[in-house]
């Protein structure tokens, strides 16, 4: 008897397993996308096709369009180990990793590490939404799953790429790398890769032009 009592309990486990994740899946299924084809900055160049001069999108912002591959690997490879050292790996949402940031957070009382994978930055920054609510981090949790069924690993991390934050008006990586380097992000050095990893963490505190590295 106790015997039967176990395997029906096990199986209305399974059921209602199974249920959830159908649920689940349904839910990621049904999310309505944010556009992830944004408009980019025109750009007037010489004969010998040198950049003089580029126009600005909505609000002024500088959003230079960013070729696939053309960004120096040094910076993608830091991109990952520094932000999301699963990213090739998870589903767009790392649990482990938030469970830490959770755990880290409940112990000290205040924000010591950040959750988000790139896929859920990328999610933020295709709608311009905080990170302050929980309703707001759950919507990122969504679009972050829905983005991963439909788009590639690189696809995804270009779109983080396009639209990182790097201070003013300064949209994405080619954009700082003309703005604070003068050149384009394809050929730069670890230190200058290293600090356009950094900047879209505190693009105001940390530009450049107000520590005396930019002439």
């Amino acid at each position: 008897m106790n015997g039967h009592r176990a395997l029906f309990a096990l199986a209305a486990c399974l059921l209602a397993v199974g249920l959830a994740r159908d649920a689940w899946d349904g839910w990621v299924e049904r999310t309505q996308l944010p556009p992830t084809l944004t408009e980019t900055s025109a750009e007037m160049r010489d004969r010998n096709g040198t950049v003089m001069r580029v126009f600005g999108v909505e609000d002024g912002r500088i959003r230079l369009a960013v070729p696939q591959g053309g960004v120096d690997p040094t910076l993608t490879n830091m991109l990952i180990a520094y932000e999301d050292k699963r990213f090739r790996t998870h589903n767009g949402v790392d649990l482990r990793a938030m469970g830490r940031a959770v755990g880290q957070a409940l112990w000290s009382g205040r924000v010591v590490s950040g959750g988000s994978t790139l896929t859920m930055q990328a999610a933020r920054l295709l709608e311009n939404s905080g990170t302050g609510s929980v309703r707001g981090k759950i919507r990122q949790m969504r679009v972050a799953w829905a983005l991963e069924r439909r788009l590639s690993k690189d696809d995804i991390l270009h779109l983080y790429l396009q639209h990182a934050p790097y201070g003013g008006r300064i949209e994405g990586v080619r954009s700082a790398s003309f703005v604070w380097f003068g050149k384009e992000p394809g050929r730069l050095s670890p230190a200058e890769a290293a600090l356009l990893v950094a900047l879209p963490q505190a693009p105001e505190a940390r530009r450049p032009d107000r520590h005396g590295f930019v002439a």
